[in-house]
């Protein structure tokens, strides 16, 4: 008989656990979804013919199963090579080259990777470099200031570092903490680090400390190819160029949805997942409501796939878990998103050179200045020139970190774009004249806390591991702030479980997780 899995979310990992299920065995996927689009906050976002990045999604992994996925899907632009690609290993199988009839659109970009922090109305490297330029721009007092506390972090480590203002201080020392990472965390996060469990950075940062950063600035003097004999052995953090779809993130989810409904799977739009009836240690079915014909939808299948939050999937659970679970999974906490898309005729602050003012060459930028709400700025133009309508314009898309219960979340669409514009006028980025158009994007539930009742999640991993046919992945649902390649890793992880009869789930939750990058080849 044909078997089914029931797939909650058409993101990253819920669409590739769909394909991977089509491709690989019998078994006929229905991925649900909530809203119109798929890709989940790495989608496209289009408007009036400029397409928007929510967070800014680079296609970088160093495992050679999720690249070599990509670009099966979309391969590389004509004329670029995978011996162009600077971080493949010499391990790597070799990766798919474009030919010359593929379509003109639907290919992989090769682009270079520039961000940079803007702080005290300047720009300092990022990740922070320790080379002349940044020493010069932070003056000798601070610099010594900040060189004598990493001596004293190396030699007087904080032995139980419980949280993440232990871990920045263990690897970069008090100084550099509080000058380049305190107040961007907290503006991110909206809460003090030493109340963001360390997780969160061992996640996130791993392997990086000032020693990293040095070694790696004096690397880049060398000639090219010894640059190339060490590139499988750089910190994620410090990659310095990565594969991007020409229009947008989007755009490989958008083909990979079409391809699960070309294989005979199913991509349904509008369903909100709000029952999931369990009975002894099994899902047995779930129930939407369907936002668009106002109607109820029950699902069965033999397996279950959950990216849904998991404070959701609790919530909606009959009968429900016990106390203790529920508990903790109301106290699971989400930091929510807003992207305002403005359209500039110029840039007031440029990199000029000697033939005369140009575009900066950022991806995005980091904003640390204390005194906007802004905490970080894209450039479309320097993801893809495809994303931008008329390639004289300036498409810019601002970020705020904020909670759906802040003040800054209810403001009108006009009056977001309003603060957005009066922000990066008051840090001299632009002039507020220049502005010739915007719109405001909302993602809720955009990034999982590492605060809250966190530390007691492991209560909520053991009911959900003891749901047999539950398989939950993604980032929220396994409430982990997963990069878009381990959120794929999880889905393919756990198709391969059912294929291997594997019951223990402990794989499925090991995936980025060791002290040492899962993207860093030992």
């Amino acid at each position: 008989m044909q078997r089914t899995a029931i797939i909650i979310g058409a993101g990253p990992a819920g669409l590739t656990a769909a394909l991977e299920l089509l491709e690989r065995s019998d078994i006929i996927p229905i991925v649900l979804q909530r809203d119109e689009f798929v890709g989940g906050i790495s989608r496209t976002v289009l408007y009036k013919g400029n397409r928007m990045d929510l967070g800014g999604h680079r296609f970088f992994s160093k495992s050679d199963r999720v690249m070599n996925w990509w670009l099966r899907i979309l391969p590389l632009e004509p004329g670029v090579s995978a011996s162009r690609i600077g971080y493949q290993s010499q391990s790597r199988t070799i990766l798919p080259t474009a030919s010359t009839d593929v379509h003109p659109d639907k290919v992989m970009l090769l682009r270079p990777r520039k961000s940079r922090i803007y702080f005290l109305r300047k720009f300092f490297d990022y990740p922070i470099s320790m080379s002349r330029d940044t020493l010069v721009k932070l003056g000798v007092i601070r610099t010594i200031r900040i060189i004598a506390s990493y001596a004293r972090s190396i030699v007087f480590p904080i032995r139980s570092e419980t949280n993440l203002e232990h871990f920045f201080i263990n690897r970069f020392g008090r100084e550099l903490y509080r000058t380049f990472f305190k107040a961007y965390t907290e503006k991110v996060w909206g809460t003090d680090c030493n109340q963001i469990n360390a997780d969160w950075g061992r996640q996130r940062i791993k392997g990086l400390d000032v020693w990293k950063l040095v070694t790696h600035y004096l690397g880049r003097l060398l000639p090219r190819s010894s640059a190339t004999a060490r590139a499988d052995k750089t910190e994620t953090s410090l990659i310095e160029q990565f594969l991007y779809p020409k229009l947008g993130p989007g755009q490989m989810w958008e083909e990979v949805a079409r391809q699960i409904i070309e294989k005979g799977g199913q991509v349904i739009h509008n369903q909100t997942v709000d029952q999931i009836h369990i009975s002894g240690d099994e899902i047995v079915s779930l129930s939407t409501f369907d936002s668009k014909t106002q109607t109820r939808h029950t699902y069965q299948g033999e397996f279950y796939f959950s990216t849904m939050a998991v404070r959701d999937l609790v919530n909606s659970t009959h009968p429900a878990p016990s106390e203790s679970v529920c508990e903790v999974s109301r106290g699971l906490l989400y930091r929510d998103f807003i992207t305002v898309g403005l359209l500039l005729e110029k840039l007031k602050i440029n990199a000029g050179n000697t033939k005369g003012a140009k575009l900066l060459e950022d991806n995005w930028i980091y904003i640390q200045e204390p005194d906007v709400y802004l905490g970080r700025l894209q450039i479309f133009n320097n993801w893809s020139p495809a994303l931008v309508a008329d390639p004289s314009k300036v498409w810019l898309g601002l970020e705020y970190f904020c909670y759906e219960s802040d003040p800054i979340w209810g403001l009108t669409d006009e009056q977001m774009m309003e603060l957005a514009t009066k922000e990066l006028s008051k840090i001299g980025i632009i002039d507020v004249g220049d502005v010739l158009d915007g719109t405001v994007v909302r993602e809720p539930k955009t990034y999982p806390a590492y605060f809250g009742t966190y530390d007691r999640f492991p209560e909520v991993q053991a009911w959900l591991d003891g749901i047999v046919n539950l398989f939950p992945i993604g980032r929220n649902g396994m409430h982990r702030y997963n990069n878009q390649d381990h959120s794929m890793l999880t889905a393919m992880t756990a198709v391969d479980n059912i294929l291997e009869g594997r019951l223990d789930k402990s794989n499925l939750w090991a995936v980025n997780t060791e002290q040492v990058h899962h993207e860093r080849k030992d």
